[in-house]
């Protein structure tokens, strides 16, 4: 059954590539949505399921890095393959420490990379989750659904849809470290200057509402971002 296929999105600009990989892999099995730019393939995530995101790094419109970042800030645990004809130590550790769950670089046989995709599908398959419609830390509880933030048994708190987004990333990353750069591409789009400082206001206040426990603070990570921290819990949580 058609149904029954595992759902691979594969953003890649190069027709001639994309064209292959699309047509061997339906041929194994696969229910293959081709996009040939990041913004398209952005759209198209937003609109289906899929069990598999295949991104070129290199790609118009949007790269492939911050095209992962927007799909990991919609769906975290969404599995992803990064294809790239660059080798550099550099891009790998950033393509890891978005969260991709593989990384190959071009040119490549059908053959390993319809492996190398089992093999990703394979660990990742059963492990999602859904993500959590709240999120407790400290003495607040922060409804995603409802945007409010309750502390004890007081009346909550109602937040901003900026907020409530802005807030969501940092529940997602507590005790460590939320990039300015994820954020901003996250939540506004790009880390233009005017947005940063939006960002920093919208900070402000989140620290403002978080202020009735002290043991939770949103921490400035010099040069790097933002660290939500419950120091009543271990920081390795």
């Amino acid at each position: 059954m058609d149904n029954d296929k595992p759902k691979i999105l594969l953003a890649e600009d190069d027709t001639n590539l994309s064209a292959l990989l699309e047509e061997y892999l339906n041929l194994k099995g696969y229910d293959v949505t081709l996009a040939h730019n990041g913004e398209e393939a952005l759209e198209v995530f937003k609109s289906k399921k899929f069990d598999l995101a295949v991104l070129d790094i290199m790609m118009p419109k949007l790269d492939g890095f911050t095209l992962a970042r927007k799909i990991k800030s919609i769906q975290p645990e969404m599995p992803i393959i990064f294809l790239t004809a660059k080798s550099m130590k550099d891009d790998k550790i950033e393509g890891f420490s978005i969260g991709a769950d593989d990384y190959i670089t071009k040119p490549f046989s059908m053959e390993e990379f319809l492996a190398r995709a089992k093999a990703v599908l394979r660990r990742t398959k059963g492990k999602t989750e859904p993500e959590p419609i709240q999120y407790k830390f400290g003495r607040f509880v922060f409804d995603y659904d409802r945007q409010e933030l309750k502390f004890d048994n007081e009346k909550p708190q109602a937040l901003t849809t900026k907020e409530t987004e802005l807030l969501r990333l940092l529940c997602r990353n507590k005790n460590r470290v939320l990039t300015r750069e994820e954020a901003l591409n996250s939540i506004w789009g790009s880390d233009s200057y005017f947005n940063a400082r939006s960002m920093d206001v919208f900070i402000t206040k989140l620290r403002k509402y978080l202020k009735p426990d002290p043991n939770v603070q949103i921490i400035n990570i010099h040069g790097t971002g933002y660290k939500l921290t419950d120091l009543k819990k271990n920081d390795s949580e």
